[in-house]
């Protein structure tokens, strides 16, 4: 496959091919139109995920819906949390459901290990659910050692597992409307703290159809990226795992899966 390289212009983007020697579009990567694979390189391969480990702390943690309205307090462990964050602080009490949409948003660290905490009784009882959770959605090539995606041993995945972890994720609507948002306020319960948080994911806004879903980025990883477009009843999406410049890239490949995507 070759990858594309685009220029910015004031009218919109001209696309050029180039040699993907000269530029490959990732570590890893899997493009999917209407259930079809159009690409994939390195698909099975197993690599850190980075932030994407956090489509499964949602999935889980959402097995039990009444924790959407239960008041979560933040942890010192939790507003400690490094890498990228909702600027939570210790004490701090919010609604569940809006630290799942920081978490998934913004992908805070904080929020997601207050979420953990809160499922589980501690961060590691959640992990254990979560890889007893990667047997029952068949994920033979995923394992976590936290829940929020830092670099760790025994924190891998594939682009296939994390395709199908994802299609998994957007059938909940406390996932797929959130992750479609190109920003959010998270406000504490008594109402003194309100934080606005832009979406991580720069594809919304900028690539027609983009629905989500989820950006990662870590040392080991690289950057990452699952993304689901819609247009015309056709559905892409696509996997990247440690892309170079993932923003062009994805572009790129969503818009060559529309372009020749049969007409009705």
């Amino acid at each position: 496959m070759r990858s594309v390289v685009f220029l910015l212009c004031a009218g919109g983007c001209v696309a050029h091919a180039a040699p993907e020697a000269e530029i490959a579009p990732a570590a890893a990567w899997l493009l999917e139109r209407d259930g079809v694979v159009l690409a994939a390189h390195r698909a099975d391969q197993r690599l850190a995920p980075a932030s994407l480990a956090k489509l499964m702390t949602a999935v889980l943690w959402l097995q039990q819906p009444e924790r959407l309205d239960t008041p979560v307090s933040i942890s010192a462990r939790a507003a400690a949390a490094t890498g990228a964050r909702a600027g939570l602080r210790a004490g701090e009490r919010y609604r569940g459901g809006d630290l799942l949409a920081a978490m998934l948003i913004r992908s805070g660290n904080d929020a997601c290990l207050a979420l953990a905490e809160q499922a589980a009784g501690s961060v590691e009882s959640f992990v254990t659910q979560m890889n007893r959770a990667t047997a029952l959605l068949a994920l033979a090539d995923t394992r976590f050692a936290n829940p929020c995606g830092w670099d760790a041993e025994g924190q891998h995945s594939t682009a296939r597992d994390l395709l199908q972890l994802a299609k998994v994720a957007m059938e909940y609507p406390e996932i797929r409307e959130p992750v479609a948002q190109p920003a959010m306020r998270l406000v504490t319960l008594d109402g003194r703290t309100a934080r606005d948080l832009a979406n991580t994911n720069l594809l919304l806004g900028r690539l027609p159809g983009v629905r989500g879903v989820k950006t990662g980025f870590t040392a080991r990883g690289g950057k990452c990226l699952v993304a689901l477009a819609e247009r015309d009843g056709h559905a892409v999406w696509l996997v990247l795992l440690a892309a170079p410049e993932r923003w062009w890239t994805a572009h790129a490949m969503i818009e060559r899966a529309f372009r020749d995507a049969p007409r009705s």
